[in-house]
């Protein structure tokens, strides 16, 4: 009978989802459509649209998670957070269930939040059309076989963020980066080797490119650790009702002029920035050993 009722839960919670958004999916597109129109206040103006329909869409996803797959969501560390400031947002990566966890949790709390996505993920049926009109940054990745066959390909990333970066200054943005590039898996810990016991390797190149585009504009940094005390739930999981909590640690950084420079030219730099950024990844590490082990007392 269980299983019964997880599958009708998953079915139902998943049409609602589908629904919500293929009701917002249009008005979005037709608003980065008509954005092309090369008038600077239109152009504005339709991405006030496009975001205003974007935000509603967020706020019935939160509509649905409270009725088929309720939650308790723990949260420190929001107070200081103002809905009319620039934002850099790094998180861990675990789950596609982060993504909805920081939708709910900062909803109307700071600017709608654009997330740096894969390249590939623009051809996602519906939802790539919305990143697209929503300005989302699509940033190819480059392996180092790549790099050292045509050197030329190095400057790309920073030139990509660069262009998503000039059209987030004229309006207040939530530039988020899943910093350690993938989700999270026992698998990729193991190759690595990470040196955390929760977390992959955090990569420096997209941080230090916000920052070099955006720094001086940006109000704060923040740090958001998730943490799932019953293990990492798929979206499935989510579906089916099976996360009955969620844990949530939100630091709010000053934006250091230490994190500002040339992070592909100057070696020094590079250096300092991975260190800074390892650092703030230990600590993250060391947060969720304390989430997981506050829930085991």
């Amino acid at each position: 009978m269980a299983v019964v009722l997880s599958s009708f839960r998953i079915i139902i919670a998943g049409m609602f989802y589908c629904l919500n958004t293929l009701v917002w999916v249009g008005p979005i597109f037709l608003c980065g459509l008509l954005k092309l129109i090369p008038i600077k206040p239109w152009q504005k103006a339709m991405s006030w649209l496009a975001k205003s329909c974007a935000s509603f869409w967020v706020g019935c996803n939160s509509v649905i998670q409270n009725i088929f797959t309720p939650f308790t969501l723990s949260v420190s560390g929001l107070e200081s957070l103002k809905k009319k400031d620039w934002y850099l947002v790094i998180a861990n990566h675990q789950s596609w269930v982060d993504i909805l966890v920081m939708q709910r949790l900062l909803h109307k709390r700071i600017p709608f939040l654009n997330f740096f996505l894969k390249q590939e993920l623009i051809y996602v049926p519906f939802l790539g059309l919305a990143w697209w009109a929503l300005d989302f940054p699509f940033m190819k990745r480059t392996s180092k076989a790549q790099l050292k066959k045509n050197p030329a390909l190095r400057g790309k990333d920073m030139e990509t963020t660069r262009k998503a970066c000039e059209k987030f200054k004229e309006t207040p943005v939530s530039i988020v980066n899943f910093v350690e590039g993938t989700r999270f898996t026992k698998k990729k810990h193991q190759r690595q080797n990470s040196p955390f016991n929760y977390l992959l390797k955090p990569k420096a190149g997209g941080v230090a490119f916000v920052m070099q585009a955006m720094g001086e504009q940006l109000a704060q940094v923040v740090n958001i650790t998730i943490h799932y005390p019953q293990g990492i739930p798929t979206f499935v999981d989510f579906l089916a009702g099976r996360v009955k909590e969620v844990q949530v640690a939100v630091n709010v950084m000053p934006v250091s002029e230490h994190f500002i420079g040339d992070y592909i030219n100057d070696n020094e730099f590079r250096v300092k920035f991975q260190q800074e950024l390892n650092q703030i990844w230990q600590e993250k590490d060391q947060q969720i050993n304390r989430l997981a082990h506050k829930e085991q007392a």
